[in-house]
């Protein structure tokens, strides 16, 4: 029986080095590497080319081969049918992703061999009723930000159909644990735990109303309803367009669990370069604690240079 792995490549950025080292890997079992039809002039022969719904029904798994943002976009791709999703990076943070494009081949071979670990990711599906939205599936998180430069986005907030309060803000963002590091933490929300099942609600640049973020349960209900002193609203999901909002519109968001399967190699090295590159560094670290943010190589290393420079010294 054949197993069948699909590839989702970001839009313009060069992965054919990473395509060719995903066909020239040695499995245990007969492989397919399979592309969508709009990649098929940047995939070479060797590679399936499918339309999108053969695609969603015939991969056992997706490489993502681009950033966080393709990482997402794959992520997003699979809700309706999660399997195990591995990024590697040819963006620039990347947070998400875990492989540099030279560790690929590496990479492959613990695929092979099945060792690996499956770190679950939950994500917010966004109801806007009538109104359609592009995006519906957030695994970041869902932006409710002003259209144009001028007015707030003011928008009643309801919890299990029972109204909190209001915002009056520039923006309004609900975000998952994983997005609880993005566009939420920069405007002054928490640092939710991955391993938690909660959604953060957090107003940008609030000028009244609710002026603090808002932490709440997996299980609960978040409806954003649009006021009649709104200005018009544009809804990002995950950075993407999802559409727009008007006076009287309601917004409902509600947290799918396991909604993606994301392959982690080593979840401990992925966990503290992600540390580095959020750069929570206002953190009560003591000065020894600093030293567990850097790479155990790179740890190795620095410590060699120390006891050459002190040997060095001591010989003078």
């Amino acid at each position: 029986m054949s197993y069948a792995v699909g590839l989702v490549l970001h839009p313009s950025k060069p992965v054919g080095d990473s395509v060719a080292a995903i066909l020239g890997a040695e499995w245990d079992h007969p492989m397919r590497v399979i592309a969508r039809e709009r990649d098929r002039e940047r995939v070479p022969v060797g590679v399936e080319v499918t339309d999108d719904a053969a695609f969603l029904n015939a991969v056992d798994a997706v490489i993502a081969l681009g950033g966080d943002g393709t990482m997402l976009g794959a992520m997003r791709l699979m809700v309706e049918r999660p399997v195990p999703v591995l990024g590697v990076n040819h963006g620039n943070l990347g947070f998400l992703v875990e492989v540099a494009p030279g560790e690929l081949p590496a990479a492959l071979r613990r695929l092979a061999a099945g060792d690996f670990t499956i770190e679950r990711h939950g994500c917010l599906e966004a109801d806007a009723g009538e109104r359609a939205l592009a995006t519906r599936f957030g695994f970041n998180d869902v932006v409710l930000a002003r259209a144009g430069r001028t007015g707030a986005v003011s928008v009643d907030l309801w919890v299990n159909d029972v109204r909190y309060g209001y915002y009056r803000a520039d923006a309004v963002v609900v975000a998952t644990p994983t997005g609880s590091t993005a566009y939420s933490y920069a405007a002054g929300g928490p640092v939710l735990s991955p391993s938690s099942d909660a959604l953060v609600v957090t107003p940008v640049a609030p000028l009244s109303g609710i002026g603090r973020a808002v932490v709440l349960g997996a299980g609960d209900r978040v409806t954003l309803a649009v006021a009649d002193d709104s200005a018009p609203i544009a809804v990002d999901v995950d950075g993407t367009a999802g559409g727009a909002l008007e006076h009287g519109d309601r917004l409902t968001m509600t947290l799918r669990r396991d909604a993606a399967e994301v392959v982690r190699l080593c979840a401990d090295e992925h966990a503290s370069r992600s540390r580095i590159k959020l750069s929570l560094l206002d953190l009560p670290l003591r000065p020894g604690q600093l030293l567990d943010l850097i790479p155990a190589e790179l740890r190795q290393r620095a410590y060699q240079a120390i006891e050459q420079g002190a040997s060095g010294g001591a010989a003078d």
